[in-house]
Formats: C-alpha cells, sequence, structure tokens
C-alpha cells in the first residue's frame, strides 16, 4: 500500500461553542506516522476528523494526497479510513470478530469499491473477502484463532489492545492511503501502548500514513501537540501545531 503526503496550512474548525482547533500548520510524507498529542477535550478527534475528510474544516487548508479540503471531502474519504473512533466506528459488543469483519468486507464490496468489482461472479467476490480480511488480520496483528473462542468471540469479551487491534483490522479492509486512529492509548498498560505504536509504525513502515490521536507520542512521530491556550476569542481552547519529528 502506498501512503500520501498530508499537509496542513492554518487549519482550523470552529463549532457552536467556539474554536475546536485552529492554526493547524504541518507536513507530512507518505508512509509518516504522525501523533497528534495531547489532553481529552482540545479539539484532538476533531483534528483527526478533519484530516480524515469527515468534518469540514472552516479556516485554513489541508492537503491530503493531492485533493484540498475543505473542499474535496469525498475525495479525501475515498483514500482514507478511521479507526476506534468513539460514536464513528463503534463496535457492536454482542457480535462476534467474525462477524464485523464480514460484515465490513460485505460493505466494502457493495459501496466502496468500483462497479466492476460489485459485478464479479459471487466466488470471485467472496475469495476477494477472504483475502482482504486476512491481509487486514494480518496487518493489525490480531490472530483470531489465538482468541478464546476463535473467530466467534465477542467484541465484550475482548481485551482493550484485542478491540484496538479489531478496530484497525475492520478500517484496514478498505485499503485505505490514510488511515486515522483515535485514542491510541487510552487505558493502555505502559507494555501495552508500547505494542500499540509498534504497531501502528510497522503500518507506516508498510506504507500506509498513520494520523493517530493521543496523551503522550512516541519520540520517533511528527508531533502535533494540542493544549489550551488564553488569548483566544470567545475564552476557548485552541491547538498549537510543532513539527517534532
Amino acid at each position: 500500500m502506498d501512503g500520501i503526503a498530508v499537509a496542513a496550512e492554518g487549519l482550523g474548525l470552529k463549532g457552536p461553542r467556539g474554536w475546536a482547533f485552529r492554526g493547524i500548520t504541518f507536513a507530512a510524507a507518505p508512509g509518516s506516522l504522525v501523533a497528534v498529542e495531547g489532553p481529552s477535550g482540545t479539539g484532538r478527534t476533531c483534528l483527526l476528523l478533519a484530516l480524515t475528510g469527515r468534518m469540514k474544516a472552516t479556516e485554513g487548508t489541508a492537503t491530503v494526497g493531492g485533493a484540498r479540503l475543505p473542499k474535496q471531502l469525498g475525495a479525501v474519504r475515498r483514500m482514507s479510513a478511521v479507526a476506534h473512533v468513539v460514536g464513528v466506528t463503534d463496535l457492536d459488543p454482542a457480535l462476534t470478530v467474525g462477524e464485523h469483519l464480514r460484515e465490513r468486507a460485505l460493505l466494502q464490496r457493495r459501496f466502496g469499491d468500483s462497479l466492476r468489482a460489485l459485478l464479479r461472479p459471487r466466488a470471485e467476490g467472496a475469495n476477494e473477502a477472504r483475502l482482504r480480511i486476512d491481509a487486514a488480520l494480518t496487518a493489525a496483528g490480531l490472530d483470531p484463532e489465538a482468541l478464546p473462542k476463535g473467530s466467534r468471540t465477542a467484541v465484550r469479551d475482548l481485551e482493550r489492545l484485542e478491540g484496538l487491534r479489531l478496530s484497525l483490522a475492520l478500517a484496514l479492509i478498505g485499503r485505505p492511503k490514510l488511515l486515522g486512529v483515535d485514542d491510541v492509548d487510552l487505558k493502555l498498560s505502559d507494555a501495552e501502548r508500547t505494542e500499540a505504536w509498534a504497531l501502528l509504525r510497522s503500518l507506516a513502515e508498510a506504507g500506509t500514513t498513520v494520523v493517530a490521536v493521543c496523551s503522550e507520542a512516541p519520540e520517533d512521530a511528527l508531533t502535533i501537540s494540542t493544549g489550551q491556550q488564553t488569548g483566544q476569542k470567545e475564552g476557548t481552547d485552541a491547538l498549537a501545531a510543532t513539527g517534532r519529528a
């Protein structure tokens, strides 16, 4: 998978209660690992969704793989996927791992692929779905056979890191060039946090550009730091970007 370059210049998003984020400027090469770092409530998720075409910025511009934001939201959405975002990519606790994977592969075939792919014979389509699922599971480091009930394990029975891996696998079924991941280190132990970042680093090294929200970024990531600033209009929170590589 080939990643794409992502850059922003003075990007900002204003909502009913003021600025969610403002003044974001950075440039990331294809296959970069970008960390959006800061405390909860400082616009991290909004920035992630804006960069992946799920929210529309109100000032500034961004370029994602040649597509311009905020005008070309649809083009950016087709190149990107998001994972682990509350309210957007929630897993159904009653469904099994296998059910989630099969459902996502079916949706990808019907709505995410070309018309030519949709018209493939059923057997060919089923084989393609299996190949996509297997590749996504491998990339996400999730082995269903290692789970308590294999692919029949319900989401409610997954450990937190396993849930993150499943969310990543579901996003990767679409073979995105840009992957946005929210709350990477939420409620993880130090060892689990190290494992999660190693996984995202491996995805970036394989070519996918990764943007990940976190409370503390690893030293080797291009970091966009978020935090509260004073002196902003309406007394709202703002974001400040740094180019730490």
